[in-house]
């Protein structure tokens, strides 16, 4: 069949070790790789990219000149040449065929004059004599005269399957030990394929060296590999960038009551990050937002869903973001996208959307743009990122979101939800009165329902905390009176906010999902209830 141009053959991103041969194949003289797993990348330029590229490879540190890194090679005639400017002019003057210079922690030198001069003749040089010097450095630092001379490439962290041979590694030597707890996990592990992958998959933005340390952690702490172990050593990279918080998930979704819809769409997704899922043809959810009245549950949903998927919870404080100096809360939110995505799988958290980003409209008038800059840099990852962050967005003032942020695309489903019903309402105080130490059974449950109509949540927990108050002042076990004294005593948000509930309830009609199905009319549950994306 005739087509109207050429069909390019769709491929995958090529891994660091093969973008690095690629450029030195293609005779780049200078290329810079900012990481911080600097024996992990120095491995892979010796014994891989050097391997395929037919080239001599050489180190230089400050501390020890050069090193030869051929085994086959002994005799190369190089001084210890630890000066920065001496270890150019040597570089500079090698004449033994093709070599691959690797300079360690060099950003600390590149400002110098001379320095500048001398990688600015090796960019002109090089090439001619197929010649290429790494700068391998924990930071990236090209001063703006020579940016231009240089190739930037940023070195993928460990993946799935190279974390499964760290994890072979530490698994080989344990091996008929006698320990016969962990002989016994191992025998189970080995046979667990899910496991494994789930394992590794925690890993996933760890270096090598951090991976190998939470892995052998874990083993000392729980004679086997523990995701919350894993999630610990990311709460340290999460802790460093200052903006991000990490959350302990400690909620599960047996204790939210209702919200059923929103609960089953959440569990089909729960294998969602699998290579199972990405073999079937399945893309990688991107996010909900939850819309509704305070109370009702969005936050501690949050907090569920981190425990269901068992993935680490990161809650970004937007107000963290915004900096006094011109430009900083822009660099900010980037920075808090990087480290998001540096420890993914996992889930992104902005709890009460609205009000970091209630000035967009107004911004450049009243901070000079800031905020309308911040929003969208936020909007444009959020609708093109590749990584698998999932993203919930929680807001209680519809009103006040921009509207860029409700259209199709930025989230996989908006979700309302609204006050609970008379059966979520009877659910919410069995979990509240159990979570005290007491059982349900006890108390008239259906009294309480019917006394606490248009009760938030957050209200009912409230009631049960006032209602152990009086009982511990009395000096008695707590009992329905206490409760519907509490009851009694309190002014829903449903009587102070009647008439902007009533609006959110208009607008969720056609713009949003039911978040549960006990709180309409069954009649109209299905017309409400929408297809999944």
């Amino acid at each position: 069949m005739a087509t109207d141009g050429p069909v390019f053959e769709e491929k995958s991103r090529p891994s660091s070790v093969e973008q690095l041969t690629y450029l030195i194949k293609a005779r780049y003289p200078l290329i810079y790789i900012a990481s911080p797993e600097e024996e992990r990348i120095e491995k892979l330029l010796y014994h891989k990219v050097a391997e395929r590229c037919g080239a001599r490879p050489f180190s230089w540190s400050i501390t020890e000149g050069f090193v030869d890194q051929d085994p086959d090679q002994s005799d190369w005639g190089a001084a210890d040449k630890a000066e920065p400017i001496e270890a150019l002019k040597w570089m500079k003057a090698y004449n033994k065929g093709k070599a691959l210079f690797v300079l360690k922690d060099f950003h600390e030198y590149v400002k110098n004059p001379a320095v500048k001069r001398l990688l600015r003749d090796l960019a002109r040089d090089f090439p001619k004599r197929q010649r290429c010097c790494v700068i391998l450095s924990p930071i990236l630092s090209i001063p703006p005269e020579i940016e231009k001379e240089f190739a930037v490439v940023d070195f993928d962290m460990p993946n799935v399957e190279e974390i499964k041979r760290i994890m072979g590694r530490l698994l080989d030597a344990l091996r008929g030990g006698p320990n016969q707890v962990v002989n016994a996990w191992l025998a189970e592990f080995d046979q667990d394929e899910i496991e494994r992958n789930k394992i590794a998959e925690a890993a996933l933005g760890l270096t090598a060296i951090e991976i190998e340390n939470v892995l052998a952690k874990s083993l000392v702490m729980v004679k086997r590999f523990d995701v919350l172990i894993i999630h610990s050593e990311k709460e340290q990279i999460i802790r460093k960038s200052g903006i991000l918080d990490f959350m302990q998930p400690q909620h599960t979704f047996n204790g939210v009551g209702g919200l059923d819809l929103m609960k089953d769409w959440l569990r089909k997704r729960a294998k969602a990050f699998t290579p199972e899922a990405r073999a079937f043809g399945l893309p990688e959810p991107r996010g909900i937002l939850m819309l509704g009245i305070p109370g009702c549950g969005k936050s501690l949903m949050a907090k569920s869903v981190a425990s269901l998927w068992r993935l680490p919870l990161v809650r970004l404080d937007i107000g963290k973001v915004f900096g006094s100096l011109v430009g900083s809360s822009e660099e900010g939110m980037r920075r808090a996208i990087k480290t998001a995505e540096s420890v993914a799988p996992c889930i992104l958290w902005l709890d009460e959307l609205e009000k970091g980003l209630s000035g967009v409209a107004s911004s450049g008038q009243s901070d000079g743009g800031t905020t309308a800059r911040v929003f969208g840099t936020f909007i444009t990852w959020l609708q093109e990122k590749t990584s698998a962050v999932f993203v919930i967005g929680t807001a209680n003032n519809i009103k006040m979101l921009p509207p860029e942020l409700l259209r199709k695309g930025r989230f996989d489903e908006i979700f309302f939800v609204d006050l609970p019903s008379a059966e979520e309402r009877e659910k919410i105080f069995g979990i509240h009165i159990e979570r005290r130490h007491r059982d349900p059974a006890n108390y008239d449950l259906k009294a309480l329902v019917e006394a606490s109509d248009g009760f938030s949540g957050s209200e009912i927990e409230q009631v049960v905390i006032s209602g152990l108050y009086d009982a511990f002042d009395e000096g008695v076990e707590l009992n329905d009176e206490h409760l519907l004294r509490g009851i009694e005593d309190t002014v829903p948000l449903s009587r102070t906010m009647h008439e902007e509930i009533a609006t959110m309830r208009d607008w969720a009609k056609t713009r949003a999902r039911i978040a549960s199905s006990n709180v309409l009319p069954s009649e109209q549950r299905e017309l409400t209830r929408k297809i999944d994306i």
